[in-house]
């Protein structure tokens, strides 16, 4: 049963990847319309190559710091 545990491991981890791509690709979308709403309410008409590039950053940013584990928190119950 071994190999066969091994192989569900293996599936819930792509399962798991595609769904945190989804999810990420989501994001994306929903940070473009914020920046261009937002650019709009300020009065600004940016061309949609800074939309999209503040919005990648944005998302990044907001992936990776949900991502990263806080290790220098970690330390302080000990």
């Amino acid at each position: 049963m071994g190999l066969l545990d091994s192989f569900g491991a293996l599936a819930s981890s792509i399962i798991a990847a595609i769904v945190m791509l989804a999810f990420a690709i989501l994001s994306f979308f929903v940070t473009v319309f914020i920046v261009q709403v937002g650019a709009g309410l300020a009065g600004y008409a940016p061309s949609g190559d800074f939309v999209v590039l503040s919005a990648a950053l944005l998302a990044t940013g907001a992936i990776v710091a949900g991502a990263t584990p806080m290790t220098s928190l970690s330390g302080l119950h000990e």
